[in-house]
């Protein structure tokens, strides 16, 4: 889902401006509400996402939030082809805050997945990775967003980001298995009999066997 973060991201970073000053003719004071519109979007997730989290998976959160940044490129498509009227104006600002709001969806539950699925000393590398991974993915779509903008056109760039950012989002579907999944059987023989995490575990010689539903800080390599 980095790359549909991405090219999202590219796509509003890039290109912003020629929206607002070439497409729209509109002036310098108003790629300032741009932004304002898109980092507004980001952070209004962004805050209400904790209390969310409490009752929706970050599973749900996050493939919601990338399969949404589709439906926005769609919408910024639609816009794209759109050569006159007084509405596009503020159809753009809602396009630039549906991108962060979805972004934000994305991006706000990941430092909770990488702890839950990670174990204590390795944290540090999976954080790490996770930079490498997302600063990869800039490192494509940006100079994409921009080349094919002035290249080819808007439009171009918004299909092709657009179907970047679909491609990941049904990969993801398909490669996060969900939460009714239980995961292989296993045996710990490292827990203190009454651990927590041993509720339903069944025991055997040497320790205690069982499966569950969640990827946890111990199960970090399933």
């Amino acid at each position: 889902m980095n790359i549909a973060v991405a090219a999202a991201s590219a796509m509003f970073t890039v290109n912003r401006v020629v929206y607002v000053r070439d497409h729209l003719r509109l002036g310098a004071a108003d790629v300032s509400l741009a932004l304002g519109a898109y980092g507004g979007g980001s952070m209004v997730v962004a805050l209400l996402l904790p209390r969310v989290l409490e009752r929706v998976s970050d599973r749900t959160v996050m493939l919601r939030g990338a399969l949404l940044l589709t439906a926005v490129f769609a919408g910024l498509g639609a816009l794209t082809t759109a050569a006159s009227g007084g509405w596009r104006w503020p159809v753009l600002l809602a396009v630039w805050a549906a991108f962060g709001a979805a972004c934000s969806m994305v991006l706000t539950p990941t430092g909770r997945l990488i702890r839950r699925s990670a174990p204590p000393e390795q944290r540090t590398s999976a954080f790490a990775a996770q930079f490498s991974l997302s600063h990869s993915c800039w490192l494509l779509t940006y100079p994409l967003a921009g080349w094919l903008g002035a290249a080819a056109g808007l439009q171009s760039a918004v299909v092709a980001l657009g179907l970047i950012t679909l491609a990941s989002g049904l990969l993801a579907v398909r490669l996060w298995p969900s939460g009714e999944q239980a995961s292989p059987e296993h045996e710990h023989t490292d827990l203190h009999a009454g651990h927590p995490h041993l509720a339903d575990a069944e025991r055997v010689p040497g320790g205690w066997r069982h499966s569950h539903h969640m990827v946890d800080a111990l199960h970090g390599h399933h």
